[in-house]
């Protein structure tokens, strides 16, 4: 569609692009059309350039600067340019053309990188945080993205119409990022979506770290580590990191394939896609003292969510009920269930083989290790990736 209409660039890089510009930059780009600059708001001049169709290579090699800026200026500009941007680029170029072209490749090939600047949990907690801002960010994004209100914007949703959290934050003008920045109490050295993002990131690799004290429901032991979080939030913190370790064993967590078959009463926490319709169906149960030991209605649960599955004509090859430890009982029933196949996961195992998966230089893990029956064997999963 870009190359129909002959554009350079998708307009969300273009709104980076120019939301990037001081505004001497862009009044020098409106008079070099015929437009007046003097009395017209930043806003507004970013509109007027958004809808003139104008080539972005023909803003960065000529329109924004002064007549007597030099090539060297220009190269120079560009430079910063990639770096407000937050792109990290092998070369610069030697040429001012060769610099303009390498920025708008740059943009386009870290589209991929973008999604992988959060995990789902963290693209959440990004889009929760957002939502007091005026308008709200699913406002925001439904009038930029031009996204109906029948939408339900998930964080998988998002992806899956290719906004990123960086797309997210540019839906906010310069001024209004630095004062979420701000409001944050982040450092004000450096881009600040960038920095915004990576403390989402941050907040994400803690939890992560003690994961075990969330599966464990320790709220002590979680507020002694500088997490702040309240009791009842525990639960969903565990779900979400629960996620994020399969999302980084290089699993697909299936948000679009889970909202299909949920209803108001039967929401499977977890689907994990393996391909050809076939899918892990995922239980993650934190739980305060001792061994997890509710089997029947946690059985009850997981075969409402398989026959949901099957209903939607998916396979489902496994039951994989994540806890801090099960009962002898539990994993008794679990191992002489006949109606359907069910994997036992201990969450200090499952983080035992995230981190032999991220020790290892070229890593082999298989789902299908995931659906062995009975208690798994962390120990040996985390020896064979």
């Amino acid at each position: 569609m870009h190359k129909l209409q002959h554009k350079e660039l998708a307009d969300k890089y273009m709104l980076r692009i120019l939301r990037s510009l001081t505004d001497p930059e862009l009044s020098n780009l409106l008079r070099r059309y015929g437009q007046k600059s003097r009395g017209v708001s930043r806003h507004d001049k970013i509109a007027f350039v958004m809808h003139a169709g104008i080539p972005v290579s023909n803003i960065l090699l000529r329109d924004i600067f002064e007549a007597t800026d030099n090539q060297g200026q220009r190269k120079d500009r560009v430079k910063l340019l990639m770096e407000d941007l937050g792109l990290n680029v092998s070369r610069l170029g030697t040429t001012l053309e060769n610099r303009v072209s390498i920025l708008m490749e740059s943009i386009k090939s870290n589209a991929e990188a973008e999604f992988e600047l959060l995990s789902v949990s963290g693209f959440k907690e990004l889009i929760d945080s957002l939502s007091d801002t005026i308008p709200p960010v699913l406002e925001r994004l439904r009038d930029e993205f031009e996204i109906e209100e029948s939408e339900d914007l998930e964080p998988e949703r998002l992806r899956a119409l290719g906004i990123s959290p960086l797309d997210i934050l540019y839906v906010y003008t310069n001024d209004e990022v630095k004062a979420i920045r701000d409001a944050m109490g982040l450092p004000k050295r450096n881009n600040p979506r960038l920095a915004i993002l990576n403390s989402f990131a941050s907040a994400n690799d803690k939890l992560l770290e003690h994961y075990e004290l969330l599966a464990s429901r320790d709220l002590a032991g979680l507020q002694a580590v500088g997490i702040s979080i309240k009791e009842a939030e525990i639960g969903a913190k565990f779900e979400e990191i629960t996620k994020t370790i399969f999302e980084q064993l290089g699993l697909k967590v299936d948000e679009e394939l889970r909202k299909q078959v949920s209803t108001k009463k039967d929401r499977p926490d977890v689907i994990l896609s393996l391909g050809d319709e076939d899918v892990i169906i995922g239980e993650v149960k934190s739980y305060k003292n001792g061994d997890f030991a509710k089997y029947s209605s946690t059985s009850r649960q997981v075969k409402s969510y398989v026959n949901r599955c099957e209903g939607n004509g998916n396979r489902v090859s496994q039951v994989l009920i994540v806890s801090p430890g099960f009962s002898p009982d539990f994993i008794e029933s679990a191992e002489m269930d006949t109606e359907v196949n069910i994997s036992l996961l201990e969450s200090a195992g499952l983080k035992k083989i995230l981190e032999a998966y991220k020790a290892r230089r070229k890593p082999k893990f298989s789902a299908r290790l995931l659906t062995k029956g009975g208690l798994l064997k962390s120990d040996l999963i985390a020896k064979s990736i």
